[in-house]
């Protein structure tokens, strides 16, 4: 008696429990293909025994797909007041990047604010009227026409969303326009309405593309669900133009920060998705469930713990995503990030369709180079530069310093930080694009004060930093102004780099001595360098005379090029007309002016061709101290859109020839 009350008590509980399952999915919002998928393998568990491991993974898949966030959606705050101030608080700089965002989201404004049009087609002046009264109290900017051949005429004048047309109709009907708005304007959908509706007729109409086909006389009801669920399919909102912004830049130039600036002023959810070192497509994608302890993808773990189906989704770091055997994770990001086929994504966990078109992406990265290509073809890149030393200063005293002392217990007497001091730090203890390193030096310098408060047991007064202290909190300086201090001298110039944290000046040493012309290079110098070395001295061994050089044997001498911190690989295209300065100097005994920096790849004609950063080493010679700068005149585009405040730092000097820029770098 008692195992069959038992067996009584575990069927009921069996039963309640697949009946709370089923009604699970039924409250869950899904779309109706995945719910009927849901449900038959719900009704697929009611005949499976709780016991066996198969039933439980149906259970834990169900119980997932229901848990999702099936069409709920935070709003989006459609106001660009708001979200210049928001970018403005969290950043000081970026004018360029915040532009270009604020152009995106007031992009993104307009086609959310956007009234969808709709053109009611029906001879009948009732149902004119009816209609348009409907759907304007539903939001929509409806136009009503009476005729076939005014519809016609006005199609090729302006764009409709959905056209409503009477199927039966004088000289023109209903299917006729049906036809000439596929053929000419295959976005809009076409709903037919009918008072002689047929079977033949419904079937011709939806074989032609109608999205639905009406009987009259019309509910309003299924008038106002059907247009909501043809719009549906065609949302102005997210069309398949939808740009995905990707921030490129040295590390600590507030990328991430960024992201998260745009989410808070779009007023959705934010999630970061760190990329690097992912080497498996399944932390994309999912595993499947036959897999033990299979989970779904980041993308979908992410989106059902923010319960939202529409946030921002900042995937960080994908120029370092790893390639093994178990699959490609760049090429699984291909599908998320097609507005294309992101519609329909399919996890391998869920085994359904889930639509991520409404999930904003945002990709960041150091270096552009090392995306794939196909992955980068679906970006629009927004570089970063990095930030000026007025910009540090004010990012310091407005977000650094205030943080660093509530992290340091110094709320009740905070410290004092003088310009002079901040500066000191800046320019002595830091050199870096970003602002990472300057916030541990403010950080460190916070600590020890908090540390000297507790030792002498006085936390009552308040402490002034001055330029003099910063030594006492950090030190003795790390960084020093080479060029400000250092001598000009005969075969040593002054360049200008890129790397993937920032601007850098490197000098180059040239000197000869008795050999068999030989050209030795150093400095851990990659393929590029050591060709632009080549080429800058068969340029001026072919230009002896209109480079005024003595006469030089050079078959009696050896040549040797060197480019000090020789244990950091060095290469790149920028360096050519560098080297060709220091060689001038060299053969001609004139002395190479160090405030004078270079940057441009040289042919062997003497042409200055054109080279990238620009930016960064204008930054990079303004912190190092020097004064002048030698680009390419075909650089001159990307020297003219920089913030003049950067400009007004030093001297710019563009050139198309070597033979220009000689006397502007040698004494």
């Amino acid at each position: 008696m008692k195992s069959l009350f038992k067996k009584n008590t575990a069927i009921d509980q069996e039963y309640h429990e697949i009946k709370a399952l089923k009604q699970s999915v039924l409250n869950a919002g899904m779309t109706e293909p995945t719910r009927d998928i849901a449900l038959k393998e719900v009704d697929r568990l009611s005949k499976i025994s709780p016991s066996s491991t198969e039933y439980t993974i149906g259970l834990n898949h169900i119980e997932y797909l229901a848990s999702l966030p099936w069409g709920i959606r935070t709003d989006d705050k459609l106001d660009i007041e708001w979200a210049q101030k928001v970018l403005d608080t969290e950043h000081a700089g970026l004018h360029e990047v915040k532009e270009r965002i604020l152009e995106f989201l007031a992009v993104r404004i307009l086609k959310l604010s956007g009234r969808h049009s709709i053109l009611v087609i029906d001879d009948e002046e009732t149902t004119c009227k009816n209609l348009k009264y409907t759907l304007n109290k539903e939001g929509y900017q409806v136009e009503t026409l009476s005729s076939g051949e005014e519809a016609l005429s006005l199609l090729e004048q302006r764009h409709f969303d959905i056209v409503i047309t009477d199927l039966k109709m004088k000289q023109i009907d209903g299917l006729t326009i049906l036809n000439h708005i596929k053929s000419n304007y295959p976005s809009t959908e076409v709903i037919i309405i009918t008072g002689y509706a047929t079977v033949d007729t419904a079937v011709d109409a939806l074989t032609k593309g109608s999205y639905q086909f009406l009987a009259k006389p019309l509910k309003l009801e299924t008038i106002r669900s059907t247009v909501k669920k043809a719009l549906s399919q065609n949302r102005l909102a997210l069309d398949n133009s939808t740009t995905i912004l990707c921030f490129s830049g040295p590390p600590g130039t507030g990328k991430t920060s960024l992201g998260r600036a745009i989410a808070k002023s779009l007023n959705r959810k934010f999630i970061r998705i760190s990329l690097a070192g992912i080497k498996d497509e399944a932390d994309i994608r999912g595993h499947r469930r036959s897999y033990t302890g299979a989970l779904p993808g980041r993308i979908i773990q992410e989106i059902r713990r923010c319960e939202s189906q529409n946030p921002l989704i900042m995937l960080d770091e994908i120029d370092k995503l790893g390639n093994e055997f178990k699959g490609d994770p760049a090429a699984a990001l291909l599908e998320v990030l097609d507005p294309e086929q992101n519609r329909s994504f399919i996890d391998h966990y869920l085994d359904v369709p889930f639509d991520l078109s409404d999930v904003m992406f945002i990709a960041t990265a150091n270096i552009i180079s090392a995306i794939p290509a196909p992955l980068l073809d679906r970006f629009e890149v927004i570089h970063l530069s990095g930030y000026t030393h007025q910009e540090k200063r004010h990012i310091a005293f407005n977000h650094m310093i205030p943080k660093a002392v509530k992290e340091s217990g110094l709320t009740k007497s905070p410290p004092v930080f003088s310009e002079q001091a901040l500066d000191v730090i800046i320019k002595n203890h830091t050199r870096e694009a970003g602002l990472r390193d300057l916030e541990r030096k403010i950080a460190a310098v916070c600590r020890k004060i908090s540390l000297k408060m507790v030792r002498n047991n006085d936390t009552s007064q308040p402490i002034t930093i001055l330029p003099d202290h910063i030594s006492d909190y950090l030190g003795p300086k790390k960084y020093f102004s080479e060029v400000a201090q250092a001598k000009n001298r005969i075969g040593l110039s002054t360049g200008l780099a890129w790397t993937q944290t920032g601007g850098e000046i490197i000098f180059i040493e040239a000197t000869a001595m008795e050999g068999r012309g030989q050209l030795i290079l150093t400095g851990s110098l990659g393929e590029v360098m050591k060709e632009s070395a080549q080429a800058a001295l068969s340029y001026i061994r072919s230009h002896t005379d209109s480079l005024n050089l003595p006469d030089t044997r050079f078959d009696k001498k050896d040549i040797h090029i060197h480019v000090p911190a020789g244990a950091i690989q060095k290469d790149g295209p920028s360096a050519g007309i560098t080297i060709a300065a220091a060689l001038v100097s060299l053969f001609t005994r004139r002395v190479c002016r160090r405030d004078v920096a270079l940057s441009g790849e040289l042919t062997l004609s003497g042409r200055i061709l054109p080279v990238g950063g620009i930016k960064e080493k204008i930054l990079a010679a303004s912190e190092a101290g020097i004064s002048t700068l030698i680009f390419p005149e075909k650089n001159l585009g990307d020297i003219q859109v920089i913030n003049d405040s950067i400009l007004s730092q030093v001297n710019i000097i563009t050139a198309n020839d070597l033979s220009d820029i000689i006397d502007h770098v040698l004494l």
